[in-house]
C-alpha cells in the first residue's frame, strides 16, 4: 500500500504538470488571432541507441515516429515571444521503437517542446528543438523474463530530447527539415536499474501550416522596454529515490530551498540560493544499523548524528526561462554537506549485486575523480506552472513544478515540488 501510494503521489502530479504545459503552450491568447500560427509536424526519426549494459538485448536501428501540433509565437505580441526571437511551442505525441519488440519494445511520448532560432528572428532556417516529458514503456527490466534490459525498471519514465533541425527547401504550405540530435529516458532514480536509453538520431520532418486565413501580420517589428526586479523565491519539495538494488523501495527525499535573483524583461530569471535535503533512505540504513556503518566499518561515525548524516545542504545557481504560465528551469549547485552520499556510492559503483550483508572482502566503489565530482555537484533541469502570468509582472505568484535532479549527471530523485514567488518592485 505504502508503494502505491509513493507511486500515486508522484505521478499524478507530474502528468497533470505536463498536461497543464500542453495546454498552455498550444491555447490560444487574447494576443494571438485565432487559428494563426499554427501547424501540424510529422516526423521520422532513425538512428542508434547505446547499449545500456553489458550483454545487452540485441537490436535493430532505433525507429521513432512523433507528430507534433504547435504554435508560431510570431503572431503573440507578449513580451517573453518578443524576447526569444519568436520561438515555436508545441506538444509533441510519439512512439519510438528500440528494434527489439520481446525485449526492448516501444516507448509512447507525451513531449512540450520549444524551437528557438538560431540565427534570429528573422532567419527560420537553422533551429534547436528541446523538449521534456514522460514516456511509457510497454517492455522494462524484469528478474525472471527481461534481466539483461537494464535501462529502464518503471514504465513511466522521463524523456529528454534535442534536435538541430535545417529548412531545405519548401513546397506550398509544408516546410521540409533534415535534422539530427539526442534522445534520452530515465526514470530519474525512482527504481533500479535505471541505466537509461541514450539514443542518437536523424530526423526528416515537415511543418504544415494549418492556420486559418486571417488578415492579422506578424508582431516581429516592436519593441519593448527593458525591466528588471529583483526576487526572492522560497519553495518546498517531495522526492523519491531509491538506494541500490537490494534497497529498492520508493523512500522520500524532502527539500527546503530560498533563491533570490533578477527577473529581467519578463523572461528570464536567474539567481542564487542554498538548499535542504534529507534523505529518508541515507537516514534508515543510518538507524537499522546497516552493514556499512555497523562497529568497525568505515561508517560507523555517521551513526553519532543520524539526521544531520542524512542532511545534504547546497548551494545553487538557477536560471529560467518564463514563457507566461510556464518555466523552464536549471541549477547547477555545490554541495558543501552530503556525508551519506559516500555509503551511496561504495553500494553502488563496486562489484555488481552488492548484497544486504556486505563482506569485509567485498569490492566497493573507489573514491575517484568520478566520484568527487557526482559527490560535489549537483544539477536539477524541471517545469514549472504559476497560477499567475508572468507577463505582468505580478507582484506575488505561487507555481507548481517537477523536475529531475541529479548528481552532475547521474540522476538523484524526481521532486514534485510548491514554490512562491515576491517580486520586488521599486
Amino acid at each position: 500500500m505504502k508503494k502505491l501510494f509513493l507511486a500515486a503521489t508522484m505521478k499524478q502530479p507530474i502528468l497533470l504538470l505536463l498536461l497543464c504545459v500542453a495546454f498552455q503552450a498550444m491555447a490560444q491568447t487574447e494576443t494571438v488571432p485565432k487559428g494563426k500560427g499554427t501547424f501540424i509536424t510529422p516526423e521520422i526519426l532513425a538512428g542508434i541507441t547505446a547499449e545500456s549494459n553489458t550483454d545487452f538485448p540485441e537490436s535493430s536501428s532505433t525507429i521513432g515516429l512523433y507528430v507534433n501540433f504547435g504554435k508560431d509565437q510570431r503572431y503573440n505580441s507578449q513580451q517573453w515571444a518578443y524576447r526569444l526571437g519568436f520561438p515555436k511551442t508545441g506538444i509533441a505525441l510519439g512512439v519510438v521503437d528500440y528494434g527489439n519488440t520481446e525485449f526492448l519494445g516501444q516507448a509512447y511520448t507525451l513531449l512540450p517542446n520549444v524551437e528557438f532560432n538560431i540565427l534570429g528572428r528573422e532567419r527560420r532556417n537553422f533551429t534547436m528543438n528541446v523538449g521534456l516529458g514522460a514516456s511509457y514503456f510497454n517492455k522494462t527490466f524484469s528478474e525472471t523474463d527481461n534481466m539483461l534490459n537494464q535501462a529502464v525498471s518503471t514504465h513511466l519514465t522521463w524523456t529528454f530530447r534535442l534536435l538541430f533541425q535545417y529548412k531545405i527547401f519548401e513546397t506550398k504550405g509544408i516546410d521540409w527539415r533534415l535534422g539530427g540530435g539526442y534522445l534520452h529516458h530515465s526514470n530519474g532514480h525512482t527504481r533500479l536499474p535505471n541505466n537509461g536509453y541514450n539514443s542518437l538520431v536523424g530526423s526528416v520532418s515537415g511543418v504544415i501550416s494549418t492556420s486559418k486565413k486571417s488578415t492579422a501580420t506578424p508582431t516581429t517589428g516592436q519593441q519593448f522596454e527593458r525591466s528588471s526586479f529583483y526576487y526572492l523565491s522560497p519553495r518546498v519539495g517531495y522526492g523519491i529515490n531509491t538506494l541500490s538494488l537490494v534497497y529498492n523501495d520508493k523512500k522520500p527525499v524532502y527539500t527546503v530551498a530560498i533563491s533570490a535573483g533578477k527577473q529581467i524583461n519578463n523572461t528570464f530569471k536567474y539567481g542564487v540560493g542554498v538548499s535542504y535535503r534529507y534523505y529518508q533512505h541515507y537516514y534508515d540504513y543510518i538507524v537499522e544499523n546497516e552493514s556499512l556503518v555497523q562497529e568497525g566499518r568505515e561508517f560507523e561515525n555517521l551513526k553519532d548524528n543520524p539526521t544531520w548524516s542524512a542532511s545534504n545542504i547546497t548551494l545553487f545557481a538557477e536560471g529560467e526561462l518564463l514563457l507566461n504560465h510556464i518555466g523552464l528551469t536549471f541549477m547547477v549547485g555545490a554541495n558543501i554537506h552530503k556525508p551519506a552520499y559516500d555509503i551511496d556510492w561504495r553500494i553502488n559503483q563496486g562489484w555488481d549485486n552488492t548484497p544486504r550483508d556486505i563482506p569485509e572482502n567485498w569490492m566497493l566503489g573507489e573514491y575517484n575523480s568520478k566520484y568527487k565530482l557526482k559527490k560535489a555537484i549537483a544539477t536539477r533541469l524541471g517545469l514549472r506552472y504559476y497560477l499567475f502570468g508572468n507577463e505582468n509582472n505580478p507582484s506575488h505568484n505561487i507555481y507548481a513544478g517537477a523536475s529531475i535532479n541529479a548528481n552532475l549527471g547521474q540522476a538523484d530523485f524526481t521532486e514534485f515540488s510548491i514554490g512562491y514567488v515576491y517580486l520586488l518592485k521599486r
